[in-house]
This record gives C-alpha cells, structure tokens and sequence, in this order.
C-alpha cells in the first residue's frame, strides 16, 4: 500500500485583502472596456462550440444559420426584417 501525502490548501493563515473602492475614472474605463471582452468572450465560446464537435446557430445577414465544424453551412430559415434602435432606447412590444 503506497502513503498518501497530504498537503495543506492554503500556508498563509492572514485573512484575505480587501480590493481597492475604486474612482469614478477607473470605472468608467472598466465599463467602457465591457463591449470589446463581450465580443472576445462570443468569439472564443464560438470557436470552443466548433472545436468541441457540435454546430452553432448564428444570425447572418438576415438568415439563421447553422455551423458545424466541418465548415459545412446550412441555412434553417430567414429571419424577419429587424427594428433599428439607438444606444439606450427602449422599445416596448405591442400586446396582440
């Protein structure tokens, strides 16, 4: 029978530090930064979906379509015109 090493999870027994309140400037940079990691975070769970052996559903021009990872498209079927808004208007749908 081989002895099992047990190590400890943690050598340093200080409480963990608090991070930093951060200003009104750094803020606004971090928040102006969201869009550019939103886009790289897409990418990448896109790229993980393909490599990982399963299709993706995406909406390309006015179409959606289907990826597989073999590169092969397909197009399930065409998507309604779409409603141009500006940053930050709200749009409110109509009951039936």
């Amino acid at each position: 029978m081989t002895e099992q090493k047990h190590f400890p999870l943690s050598t340093s027994h200080s409480p963990p530090t608090a991070l930093p309140t951060p200003d009104e400037k750094s803020m606004r940079f971090q928040e102006a930064c969201i869009p550019e990691l939103a886009e790289g975070a897409v990418k990448q769970a896109y790229y993980q979906t393909l490599a990982a052996g399963c299709k993706v559903i995406e909406a390309i021009n006015g179409q959606l379509v289907e990826s597989s990872p073999d590169g092969s498209v397909r197009v399930l079927r065409k998507l309604p015109m779409g409603i141009p808004v500006s940053p930050g208007q709200r749009v409110v749908r109509l009951k039936k």
